[in-house]
């Protein structure tokens, strides 16, 4: 399977004060052609700073170290003007809140046909059309009404179709969804994770799905990425992952799932302490002062990455316990 996208001991940093402070901290994927990874974690994991450094939109004062690569071609050596063509034409994202993306004071009509700026090939006519077909094919009645509406007119889960299918207008080769149900109705958000998951036999490349909800990595995605604390803790097939989980944050999280939940209860079980904030790291293994299983030596040294099984790895010291 080739690789549509890697990532080689990729780290984001940011400008805090004199000093540059990892959001994330050597990452290395791949994600291969027709694969959807889910990158899960907690708020403050680093999971969307992946994704900004993955697009090339990282904020002014924000660093991008190590290697990204889409298709072969490393990324953080291309002009700005080029990584804008990869985000018209090859590259495209669904954020978590389509009222950023989408302009409040622009009807969608025009938006989605600007949206098409980089196919020269096609008259406007042809654009407008298309969009609507697109409009269609996401489930939305009467395209042509809704191609002349402004985005405060639409809800949320609306809003969130005509994201979708503007990211599916210019033909991508690598999908990056953030998030995409968060702010959704439990019935939404089952309807948009149905039309992601249609997506990917449109798309001839990958699916980035970021989240924090595994039940939604366990009906979408084929492989997963933990992230806690900017670093990724344990990765591997989705089945094998949820299904046997090595790292205890990936355990933790799956305890925490309320769709695992089988008895009523007052009382949803949640995770001890929070997120540490990059400038302010624990020595060690980042998530020992969390860990209900922690030896003296996590807190000690960082685990590094081992093997559990076929493609599937947890940074953990424990796998080298019985």
């Amino acid at each position: 399977m080739s690789a549509v996208l890697s990532l080689e001991s990729v780290s984001v940093l940011y400008r805090k004060g004199r000093t540059m402070v990892p959001a994330v901290r050597d990452v290395t994927l791949e994600i291969g052609r027709g694969e959807t990874l889910g990158l899960v974690g907690e708020s403050g994991s680093g999971k969307s700073s992946l994704a900004t450094a993955i697009t090339g939109l990282l904020p002014s004062g924000g660093r991008v170290d190590g290697t990204v690569r889409f298709e072969g071609s490393d990324l953080t050596g291309l002009a700005a003007s080029d990584r804008r063509r990869l985000r018209g034409t090859a590259i495209a994202t669904i954020a978590q809140d389509p009222f950023t993306s989408l302009n409040p004071v622009v009807r969608i009509g025009r938006q989605l046909v600007e949206f098409q700026h980089w196919q020269t090939d096609r008259s406007r006519a042809e654009r407008w059309r298309r969009a609507a077909e697109m409009l269609a094919q996401v489930g939305l009645s009467d395209p042509e009404a809704r191609m002349r509406q402004y985005p405060h007119q639409l809800s949320g889960g609306i809003r969130q179709r005509v994201a979708i299918a503007a990211a599916l207008l210019v033909n991508p080769r690598l999908l990056i969804a953030d998030e995409p149900t968060t702010a959704l109705d439990a019935t939404t958000e089952d309807q948009i994770i149905g039309l992601i998951r249609n997506a990917r036999q449109a798309i001839d490349g990958a699916v980035v799905f970021i989240t924090h909800d595994m039940s939604v990595v366990r009906r979408l995605c084929d492989r997963v990425a933990v992230l806690y604390a900017g670093q990724v803790v344990e990765t591997g097939p989705v089945g094998t992952v949820l299904g046997d989980p090595r790292h205890p944050y990936t355990k933790a999280l799956l305890a925490c799932d309320p769709a695992g939940i089988e008895t009523p209860t007052r009382l949803l079980p949640t995770i001890p302490g929070t997120v540490p904030a990059p400038g302010n790291l624990p020595p060690g293994c980042v998530f020992a002062p969390r860990c209900t299983a922690a030896l003296p030596v996590c807190s000690q040294r960082s685990p590094r990455p081992s093997a559990a099984g076929p493609g599937h790895s947890a940074a953990c010291h424990l796998m080298g316990t019985a």
